[in-house]
């Protein structure tokens, strides 16, 4: 049975041109003979956009920033539009998000999706939501019993309120070298590495650019090691892989511009920790309700304690990133193949809420 796919992408998010990356390696994937494709660009300034359906892969990345339909399209009426051609189509449907990060990636697409009744690839509204916000997903993992590195959370109206108490509150409780995060984004923007005061002043000041909460956390001297994990209610957990560290961290242009990333898969660790990650992945999985895919990042300290950094959600899923070799390198499992695992995943659990019953 050939399903129409709608792929949205792009989005009101400054993870946009992240969001298209993705995009276009899933356009290049898909096969055509099983889907009817119907790209949907949403602009960075919420206008969703559609030519229609897609009969073959596209060459270049720039065809996907679709145009509106009249050049005075609101984000609410091209939503509207859009929608109800997706809801008219009677044939089976299926959406699958590639938004990074803001309104994608923080479970208001996937409520949306929810109210439409229609399947959708990926995470869910609440898990969506709880793991892109790095203060409720460490305050969630710390009730499952993982072990996390020191932090602290401090809010845009503490810092507006008294910024010399919220830079004693990071010396005396997390101390130098910390990392200073925006709460709700991925890829490493806005985030900074500070090693004294007038860096840390400076770290706050450009987190609080991006989200009204921040995290800050001890710097974990050690590796950084990821596993994907897939799956709905018995979900599965790949071998490990890591990169090797040219840098302190890793920013936006180290993970996605200068193509000097070296991966290791399997990463070259004792077959014991390997099964410990393994294990606790799969419990972070489980208590952030996750479904379909996410990735779990940790940290290992050289005396071999483990610690868990991040969930990710909707990880970096181009043909070169970590999720999809990690795959490949486990099972065998081709970046198509994984897509369509995907797509099955939600079809599979949209099916069985249609079971639930509303009313007595």
């Amino acid at each position: 049975m050939k399903y129409n796919l709608y792929l949205l992408y792009g989005g009101k998010s400054v993870e946009h041109e992240i969001s298209l990356k993705t995009a276009f390696t899933v356009i290049q994937a898909l096969d055509y003979s099983k889907f009817d494709v119907y790209p949907i660009y949403i602009t960075r300034e919420g206008i969703w956009c559609s030519q229609g359906k897609r009969t073959e892969a596209v060459g270049d990345l720039s065809e996907l920033k679709l145009e509106p339909a009249s050049p005075d399209e609101t984000e609410a009426s091209s939503l509207g539009l859009i929608l109800s051609k997706l809801l008219s189509l009677k044939e089976e449907k299926v959406v699958m998000p590639l938004l990074h990060g803001t309104n994608g990636e923080d479970g208001t697409i996937q409520g949306l999706m929810e109210l439409l009744n229609v399947p959708y690839v990926g995470n869910g509204v609440l898990s969506s939501a709880m793991a892109l916000d790095k203060a409720v997903t460490k305050a969630i993992i710390a009730q499952a019993g993982i072990a996390q590195t020191g932090h602290l959370v401090a809010s845009f109206t503490e810092w507006l309120e008294d910024k010399e108490a919220v830079l004693e509150d990071v010396e005396v409780k997390i101390g130098y070298p910390c990392y200073v995060k925006p709460a709700s984004l991925g890829s490493s923007i806005g985030i900074s590495r500070c090693e004294n005061q007038d860096e840390l002043r400076n770290g706050l000041e450009a987190a609080y650019r991006f989200d009204r909460k921040i995290v800050v956390e001890k710097e974990v001297r050690g590796r950084e090691i990821q596993v994907a994990v897939k799956g709905n209610e018995y979900p599965r957990a790949s071998m490990p892989g890591e990169f090797i560290q040219e840098k302190a961290f890793f920013d936006f242009d180290a993970k996605y511009m200068d193509g000097k990333l070296t991966m290791s898969i399997p990463a070259e660790i004792p077959a014991s920790l390997t099964k410990r990650i393994q294990e606790n992945a799969v419990i972070a999985y489980q208590a952030l309700n996750c479904s379909g895919l996410a990735r779990v990042d940790f940290f290992i300290t050289p005396e071999g304690q483990l610690f868990l950094n991040e969930v990710n959600t909707l990880p970096g899923f181009t043909n070169f990133s970590m999720y999809p070799l990690m795959w490949e390198r486990t099972d065998g499992t081709t970046y198509a193949e994984l897509v369509e695992m995907l797509i099955d995943y939600a079809i599979m659990r949209h099916a069985e809420k249609q079971l639930v019953q509303y009313s007595m």
